[in-house]
């Protein structure tokens, strides 16, 4: 996600801090999160901006790795303990939401509670028309659709972030709400609304350069396509996820493009990632 994290426009500020965010958005973008995260390590230190910043990247790194938990839990604690200001403490909060979750979709424990305690938490600090509430909103979704496979919540987390997301030009976020607004209309078995959401999910990654999130775009994509459609598609996430030495790991499993890393002990990557993680 770009709210909080690094995006393709960069962070804010002119010269240096400015061709630091290209670069870590490049980096990013192609699934190198260790060396963007090196990048950032020494602002991070002091800058609160900067710290949250790179917890997010880390983050983002387990969602596609299945791994470097450790990490991404100091990068977060250290965000937590410099962020200054109601703003900083939500979005600390909202990425311990976050990290809680992912951890309960592909790590090795539940964390429900805790992912829950830390939306609300940051829901609690955050007025309505906050810039961090898309975002939120989004995350909300995903625990209601993967944890507590509540799909009407989760619809209407999604369509509340969509359209947030679209009035502040967040066209990353819209790449993963379109996504999973159409993962929940194929559920209900509309393929016209669902293609619409997962072509309008790949277009916008490939517009973006988000390179690293296009194979999971694919693989949706082909979901709703016709059977030669359907091969080619899945064909090319198979060599881009290939390409980008097998990330995302679920993916690259579901699409047999080469042999994962296998999932943490006692983990839960299989057939309930299918795609809709995040």
């Amino acid at each position: 996600m770009s709210e909080h994290g690094w995006s393709p426009s960069g962070p804010d500020g002119r010269g240096r801090a400015e061709e630091t965010g290209d670069t870590v958005w490049r980096l990013r973008s192609r699934g190198c999160w260790q060396e963007a995260g090196e990048l950032l390590r020494p602002a991070a230190e002091q800058d609160p901006s900067v710290a949250l910043g790179r917890a997010e990247l880390l983050i983002e790194q387990c969602l596609f790795t299945a791994s470097h938990w450790t990490q991404a839990e100091q990068a977060l604690r250290l965000a937590e303990a410099l962020a200054a200001g109601t703003e900083q403490r939500a979005a600390a909060a909202c990425a311990r939401g976050f990290l809680a979750y992912l951890a309960s979709v592909l790590g090795s424990r539940d964390r429900l509670d805790e992912a829950q305690a830390a939306l609300g938490r940051t829901s609690a600090l955050l007025p309505p028309d906050a810039p961090g509430r898309p975002l939120l909103d989004f995350r909300r979704g995903l625990v209601a659709e993967n944890l507590l496979r509540d799909r009407s919540a989760a619809w209407i987390a999604y369509r509340r972030a969509h359209d947030a997301a679209g009035e502040r030009g967040d066209e990353l976020l819209r790449s993963y709400t379109w996504r999973h607004l159409a993962a929940l209309a194929l559920s209900r078995g509309d393929h016209i609304r669902a293609r619409e959401g997962f072509d309008a999910s790949l277009r916008l990654r490939e517009q973006l350069g988000f390179t690293v999130g296009v194979a999971p775009a694919l693989a949706a994509l082909a979901e709703v396509s016709e059977p030669e459609e359907a091969a080619r598609l899945r064909a090319e996430a198979a060599r881009l996820v290939h390409a980008l030495g097998g990330v995302p790991v679920w993916l690259a499993r579901q699409l047999g493009a080469l042999r994962a890393p296998g999932p943490p002990p006692d983990g839960r990557i299989g057939s309930e990632t299918r795609g809709t993680i995040s």
